[in-house]
């Protein structure tokens, strides 16, 4: 297996890694696209690897946020309802249309494109986001948020497993939204507690059809894990009001790039 490890998908797993850690973007926001445009992977292929990579990644982190009781299990279990069945449904049928197909290409790259393009929209516009759709949703009953919640686990879900894009930025934002009173840590924990089985039932389906590269998936490891924890020791070094501007541009170009 080591003969196999490529010291480029490596570098490029830590710098993802770095990334991750440092704004907290999820890593299919960026490894994705990197596969795609700079190293030529084949887009199923690059989206069913970086979504078992993604699931492994954040194992241990949804852990962190367990053991400190920073994750809402009703919220996790809400979003499942939602995600699970849309990534199956998705995953069939993309196993129908044929996962190497010249269309079932095209529709991953321009979802791709549109997905990383509304991240960073979210990254730009999230403070207005939640303020404004935060005041809509605050009479709402509990069904009708319930409801709202496993919808956006539906729509999660059919992202993430077309393009591996979602289940970060665009997640959070929308759960801040829906529950204003809960604090901004159990959000990102029960986001991420989600994100797990979600990427994990999905990566699992792109491996069923054919689509995961498992010495990228090695390499890509062994780059990101040390460069996630590099880069979340130093984060709070580097200002937020840099990093996001940045990191939304970058999402822009490339998106624009993909969708278009």
């Amino acid at each position: 297996m080591l003969h196999a490890i490529n010291p480029l998908y490596s570098l490029s797993g830590l710098a993802v890694g770095l990334l991750v850690g440092f704004t907290g973007v999820g890593g299919g926001s960026l490894m994705t696209p990197l596969l795609v445009l700079l190293f030529g992977i084949h887009p199923t292929t690059a989206v069913g690897t970086d979504l078992l990579y993604a699931g492994l990644t954040k194992i241990s982190g949804s852990a962190v946020h367990a053991y400190n009781k920073s994750v809402d299990w009703r919220v996790v279990r809400r979003l499942a309802l939602g995600s699970a069945p849309a990534a199956a449904i998705t995953l069939l049928g993309l196993y129908y249309f044929g996962q190497g197909s010249k269309g079932t290409s095209h529709v991953i790259t321009t979802t791709l494109g549109f997905a990383l393009l509304l991240t960073a929209l979210t990254l730009l516009f999230r403070k207005w986001l939640i303020a404004h759709y935060g005041r809509a949703l605050e009479g709402a009953s509990e069904r009708d948020i319930s409801l709202l919640t496993t919808g956006l686990g539906a729509l999660l879900g059919v992202l993430v497993t077309i393009s591996s894009v979602g289940a970060g930025a665009l997640g959070v934002t929308a759960l801040l939204m829906l529950y204003p009173k809960m604090p901004t840590v159990r959000i990102v924990g029960s986001d991420i507690a989600h994100a797990v089985p979600l990427t994990l039932i999905a990566g699992a389906g792109h491996w069923w059809i054919g689509s995961v590269d498992f010495p990228l998936l090695a390499s890509l490891l062994i780059g990101s894990i040390p460069g996630i924890a590099i880069g979340s020791h130093f984060a709070a070094r580097v200002p937020d009001r840099v990093l996001r501007p940045l990191m939304a541009g970058t999402l822009a170009l490339v998106g624009g790039k993909l969708a278009f």
